[in-house]
């Protein structure tokens, strides 16, 4: 497991690598919430209600940060995050 901090404009994520047979399992959490790659269940969070967006095809910290936000919960929206975003714009949000 790899822990990193990446900074950002607004705050310092937390970064947790996990690395799996093919692919890493990555998050990115902020104050507010987190990014999470494709391995995570985006509906697992909405239920828990966790404040959260899910970028897919990505195998480091900088590849989420590039990726487009495809899902978020209704929390991270509140926030004003939307699929479409770079997973950076997201993060920012949630600080």
């Amino acid at each position: 497991m790899l822990i990193e901090q990446v900074k950002l404009e607004k705050g310092c994520a937390l970064g947790l690598c996990f690395k799996m047979q093919k692919y890493p399992l990555l998050v990115l959490s902020a104050e507010k919430g987190f990014l999470m790659c494709g391995y995570l269940d985006i509906n697992a969070a909405e239920a828990l209600g966790d404040t959260a967006a899910k970028v897919k095809g990505v195998q480091s910290f900088e590849d989420m940060l590039k990726a487009k936000v495809v899902e978020a919960t209704p929390k991270a929206r509140e926030l004003g995050v939307e699929p479409g975003m770079t997973g950076r714009e997201a993060l920012e949000k949630m600080f």
